[in-house]
């Protein structure tokens, strides 16, 4: 018997790490997600904090751990703790961790400049939940890559711990607030928010296309995997 793909998360701290287990359970072993806990120093949304989280050594540590799980592709799943490199620091990172375990690897910030070309996006609005100065960087890798940002909003949440904490009511709320006619589509950055249950919930509320963090991650590590396809429950995405 074949076995399904296999998308090595690294994964810092914990906060919305269940996402992603959940999802396994709701797809019936259509995928497999092992995923290994990278070492954080501190849990707070500034670029120091992050440069830390997402330095060469913390990463390798978490290449060497996930490789033992003969993942198809490996994903550094935290936006932020790769958008603040900015994107020749982003694509480094993710560069180092193919070379260690040996198979193609991506980011969560890769991945939605991946997605955002995947729908053909031009204009995109902007829900993130960091404080506005670390959102800021957020803003400047999407245009690096092409995306124009139409609407931004920054929810000033401080440590992931918090922003895992928000429930899809919330982040609907989030989403409704930056979203204007000219967006294309509205992009929520941060593992750390539980968004894999609620992504249809958000397209219906907003009317087009959602990117979440967890969504695009998966989604990029399946397309390394050479496994994109349709798959229930996670947006246009995916269909």
């Amino acid at each position: 018997m074949t076995r399904p793909p296999v998308v090595g998360l690294l994964y810092p701290g914990y906060a919305a790490e269940d996402d992603f287990p959940a999802l396994e359970n709701v797809l019936s072993g259509t995928i497999w997600l092992p995923l290994v806990h990278t070492s954080v120093e501190r849990d707070e949304h500034t670029v120091e904090a992050l440069l830390d989280t997402g330095s060469p050594a913390r990463l390798a540590e978490g290449a060497d751990a996930i490789a033992v799980h003969s993942p198809d592709s490996v994903v550094w799943a935290c936006t932020s703790g790769s958008f603040v490199f900015g994107p020749d620091g982003a694509v480094d990172q993710v560069a180092a961790i193919s070379e260690r375990v040996g198979v193609p690897a991506s980011s969560t910030s890769i991945a939605f400049l991946s997605a955002a070309r995947a729908l053909g996006l031009e204009k995109v609005a902007v829900a993130a939940s960091y404080p506005e100065d670390l959102a800021e960087h957020f803003r400047y890798f999407l245009a690096a890559g092409g995306l124009k940002v139409v609407s931004f909003g920054a929810k000033g949440i401080f440590t992931a711990v918090d922003v895992g904490r928000l429930g899809p009511e919330a982040v609907i709320e989030m989403a409704l607030a930056v979203d204007v006619p000219e967006a294309e589509a509205v992009l929520i950055p941060d593992t750390a928010m539980h968004t894999l249950t609620c992504i249809d919930a958000l397209e219906e509320a907003l009317g087009k296309p959602v990117l979440t963090a967890n969504q695009v991650t998966i989604w990029e590590g399946l397309r390394l995997a050479g496994a994109s396809g349709p798959l229930p429950g996670l947006g246009t995405l995916f269909r």
